[in-house]
């Protein structure tokens, strides 16, 4: 009995021994090394392909787009390459973007147009104020006595440019001198109200935006759908 528990005890020590040597191996067999993947080297097409896209996508972000369809945008740029049929012509392509631009200004200077609109709309309560059919509004400041101006004439005025906020964003004035120019090449406000003007006159003018820069605006101080105020005093027609 004694014998049969010693060699019991044998084997069972020599399985834990091998177990436990066998666990040490495995414990110090160094782990497989991973794949080290070569940083990938971009050609002049790749660089130059992804810097369009870049500049494609800032300028429309510029625009006021916030996402488009991207499979259809590479869709169609892959169609022009590969000159496959296309889906819409130059024609409906320009009215869709065009429409849907437009859409987005709208949305993005929503207070610009309530506010002109909301301006014009009280200034119309002002018993100095005569509203034109065109929507162009005036007021008389100094009535002069001299000729009117055709649309065809050039004339010479001085001016001061207002957004209804009050903000400047131009005037003669302040450079001290007069501005020369064609009256059929100026602003449809400013062409229709300075017709209106004899010579030694000077008039302030409350232009809404259809008659002014309209949709797209001028530079960086006039946005787009901003009525306009513009004191304008007619020096003389010609040269």
């Amino acid at each position: 009995m004694i014998q049969k528990a010693i060699l019991t005890l044998s084997i069972a020590t020599f399985v834990f021994t091998a177990n436990a040597q066998t666990k040490k191996s495995a414990a110090k067999k160094p782990a497989a090394s991973k794949a080290v993947t070569a940083p990938q080297t971009l050609t002049q097409l790749d660089s130059a392909s992804y810097s369009f896209g870049m500049k494609i996508a800032q300028g429309l972000k510029s625009d006021g787009v916030k996402s488009l369809n991207y499979e259809l945008l590479s869709k169609a740029m892959k169609d022009v390459f590969s000159d496959q049929t296309l889906t819409v012509n130059d024609e409906e392509a320009g009215k869709t973007i065009g429409q849907f631009l437009q859409q987005i200004s709208q949305q993005k200077y929503a207070v610009e147009q309530e506010a002109g609109k909301t301006f014009l709309e009280d200034n119309k309560k002002n018993p100095k104020v005569v509203t034109l059919p065109s929507g162009l509004q005036y007021e008389v400041i100094t009535m002069g006595t001299g000729e009117k101006p055709k649309a065809t004439d050039e004339v010479t005025v001085h001016y001061k440019g207002t957004l209804v906020n009050g903000k400047q964003f131009d005037s003669s004035y302040d450079r001290n001198e007069p501005l020369k120019l064609p009256l059929n090449n100026v602003i449809p406000g400013w062409t229709e109200g300075v017709q209106l003007m004899p010579v030694g006159s000077k008039f302030k003018f409350y232009i809404p935006y259809q008659l002014g820069y309209g949709e797209r605006g001028a530079g960086q101080d006039i946005p787009p759908y901003s009525t306009l105020i513009f004191d304008i005093e007619l020096v003389k027609i010609g040269e």
